[in-house]
């Protein structure tokens, strides 16, 4: 009897040290799950380079996180995200609703990159995500892909660094232009549209950035 109490002791202890050790790795594992996840769905190589699950708070955040291209547009960075922290509503999410309460998006490099072929990586991935994700050129509603009801933001903050433009066939048109947005609060947004403030502060800070890259027909850098 002595003998069995030792072995369940030992069992016990055992026990409590995994636990402890899979609460610690807890988010290393969902980190590369994640990444795992986005280019199985996606065929985008994904680098998360810290993710935290709040286990005592409705809290995710994402730091360091970074999209590459695809080969054929040299597999260079495509987005550099220092930052996504999302709080969420738990009582929304077990009614399978989704309500942020905070979402802070820290964006600090977006590159777009013309390949030799003359196509452009933003319209490229946009289109092979929605055929992986959906089987159609359209995007798949919010609801029908992630099962949650999609109902607002009621704090968004954003920061926008640095935005590029590479082609690949010509180097001389290269393109870089600091946006510079810092903590851009936008309340209640629920759609599209409450962006159009954050669009328009953009194009302000863009100048000639975005008039070189969606000029006139034939004149624009992202025409074929």
């Amino acid at each position: 009897m002595k003998r069995l109490f030792k072995w369940l002791l030992r069992l016990f202890l055992l026990a409590v040290v995994l636990a402890v050790i899979l609460l610690l790795s807890l988010d290393s594992i969902l980190r590369v799950y994640l990444e795992y996840r986005i280019h199985a769905q996606t065929g985008i190589e994904a680098e998360i380079g810290r993710f935290s699950l709040g286990l005592t708070q409705p809290t995710v955040t994402i730091q360091d996180f970074k999209l590459f291209n695809p080969p054929d547009f040299g597999g260079t960075p495509f987005l550099d995200i220092r930052e996504i922290h999302a709080e969420y509503d738990p009582l929304a999410l077990s009614k399978h609703e989704l309500h942020l309460k905070l979402l802070r998006f820290n964006l600090g490099e977006l590159d777009i990159v013309k390949n030799e072929a003359g196509k452009t990586n933003l319209f490229a991935i946009a289109g092979s995500v929605s055929l992986k994700k959906t089987g159609a050129k359209t995007k798949a509603d919010f609801t029908r892909q992630t099962g949650l009801k999609f109902t607002g933001i009621d704090v968004l903050n954003i920061s926008i660094g640095t935005l590029k433009f590479i082609d690949l066939q010509d180097q001389r048109r290269n393109r870089e232009q600091k946006i510079g947005i810092e903590n851009c609060v936008l309340k209640d947004v629920q759609k599209p549209t409450d962006l159009t403030g954050l669009a328009l502060l953009m194009a302000f800070r863009g100048g000639d950035f975005f008039g070189a890259l969606f000029g006139a027909p034939g004149a624009g850098l992202l025409e074929k």
